[in-house]
């Protein structure tokens, strides 16, 4: 991939399960529109989703406390529903264990048996503002606590950072 490649999510909202496809890094720069893509789609009644891990080059903890949080708002109004990770790499499976999402998640770490070639649509990320940024951080990063109490310590003085700024302003 080059340096100029922009990190997006393709996205297939038609099909059943719904898939994401991460292209790139997924991280808090890119990870506001996961969230309302996710959220939006959750009040359409859309109960199944598919995350698509092979062309992910690198996840932030910010992405995966959105993961979490629409985990947990699945789980809040669906509790039939699914948010599967699949086709995993070391690296990144070992992330999501160390912040205990493999026991909120299903997690499918190797060949997905699913066809990923419709998820074609890019989700569009509009900036947003230093405030808005901080917020969702923070409420990312409060999710994975929610998830394991171990990641309180993990993330207590990014946390307190964030929870200043959003004050401040």
């Amino acid at each position: 991939m080059s340096e100029n490649h922009k990190p997006t999510y393709l996205v297939d909202a038609y099909s059943d399960p719904v898939v994401i496809r991460i292209d790139g890094r997924a991280s808090f720069q890119n990870s506001a529109c996961l969230r309302e893509f996710m959220g939006e789609l959750l009040r359409q009644g859309k109960t199944r989703f598919v995350v698509d891990f092979l062309h992910c080059t690198s996840m932030d903890s910010t992405f995966l406390g959105v993961l979490a949080g629409s985990a947990l708002e699945l789980r809040r109004v669906a509790p039939g529903g699914s948010l599967v990770l699949a086709r995993i790499g070391p690296r990144n499976l070992e992330l999501i264990r160390n912040l205990g999402l493999h026991r909120l998640l299903t997690v499918d770490s190797g060949d997905f048996p699913m066809n990923f070639d419709k998820c074609d649509q890019p989700l569009a990320c509009d900036d947003r503002s230093e405030l808005e940024s901080a917020r969702m951080v923070l409420e990312a990063h409060e999710n994975l606590v929610s998830v394991d109490e171990a990641n309180r310590s993990k993330f207590q003085d990014v946390m307190a950072f964030l929870k200043n700024r959003v004050e401040q302003k």
